[in-house]
């Protein structure tokens, strides 16, 4: 039986109901795909608990999946039923056994790049991307900060920044957190929520700071990575795993730093950039560059999911398999 996973209002996990669906007729300029796998992220959650509203209610979340092309609509020509697609991005819809989905959302897949490891890392190695090549140019000579560096997106920064050549620091929680982050590459560890990182950092990097910090663990964290950051370097702040940001004065940022607040579900709107941040990530993961390790739930068990990624137990992506 087919199903999707609905949102009945914002709210706590009771809210995802197990709903069965017929598949849907896809309009002109759709498709309609049967996932196998979708990708859950904190932005899954943060669309359940409201902080980003979604336009009506009962609703389907869920930004990634990949699977295979069952339908087309009258219009169109880019992809054909029985192709092998990935997506991410607007409209979500994932959580679903099938679901309609704008024709160029669709990006074909390599023979070399499963369907799962492409639905564990599109909307987070499109996030690294815009990350690393974007917000800040990372090069050989760079020194950046991550946050969360044993997680799904800081696993893939850590990564793909030492292929850029990058000196990584990352912070993590714990001990075993550490050997994962040092096991992908970084270069040092802040160990322990409790750790002064700033001094740390400071101390890492003779006084100077670093030339961009990765910020997705929102809270009070944000202010200590401006900190941390050198003179004309950068802060990004693209997360609230720890809840809600306090208010950021313009002060905060002298002498001579900027903050940046990207988001890649906005920047995905942008066809061309879109098309170019999907290409770099399903290369970047055909040559292995981009790996995490995955963790697999049934699409019924969406509640789980969440409560494993809510609770800070994962260290590599979530998936659910319809």
């Amino acid at each position: 039986m087919d199903i999707a996973i609905t949102l009945a209002a914002p709210g706590g996990i009771e809210q995802l109901k197990i709903t069965p669906r017929e598949p849907q007729a896809p309009g002109p300029n759709e498709i309609r795909i049967r996932h196998d796998a979708i990708g859950v992220n904190f932005l899954d959650i943060y669309h359940r608990k409201g902080l980003y509203p979604l336009p009506a209610y009962p609703a389907v979340i869920g930004a990634e999946g990949a699977g295979v092309i069952e339908a087309v609509g009258s219009e169109v020509t880019t992809v054909s039923p029985g192709d092998r697609v990935v997506y991410m991005g607007a409209p979500v819809g994932a959580y679903a056994s099938t679901r309609l989905l704008p024709a160029h959302r669709a990006i074909r897949l390599p023979d070399d790049v499963s369907s799962s490891h492409a639905a564990a890392m599109m909307l987070k190695g499109m996030t690294a991307y815009m990350l690393l090549h974007r917000i800040h140019t990372v090069t050989p000579e760079s020194t950046i900060l991550v946050h969360a560096a044993a997680g799904g997106l800081g696993t893939l920064l850590v990564r793909w920044a030492k292929h850029l050549g990058a000196t990584v620091i990352g912070t993590v929680s714990n001990a075993e957190k550490a050997a994962l982050a040092t096991a992908n590459g970084a270069d040092h560890l802040v160990i322990g929520r409790d750790a002064d990182l700033v001094a740390d950092v400071m101390a890492l990097t003779s006084g100077r700071g670093v030339d961009v910090g990765y910020d997705g663990i929102g809270g009070a964290m944000l202010a200590k990575t401006i900190h941390c950051i050198r003179p004309f370097g950068m802060a990004a702040s693209f997360g609230q795993a720890a809840g809600p940001i306090p208010p950021v004065t313009i002060e905060a940022l002298r002498p001579n730093k900027s903050l940046s607040h990207p988001s890649i579900m906005a920047a995905s709107g942008d066809p061309a950039f879109y098309l170019e941040a999907a290409t770099a990530a399903i290369e970047a993961i055909r040559l292995g560059i981009l790996t995490l390790p995955t963790r697999e739930f049934a699409l019924s068990d969406a509640a789980a999911a969440h409560t494993e990624l809510e609770a800070g137990l994962s260290s590599g992506s979530l998936l659910l398999i319809p």
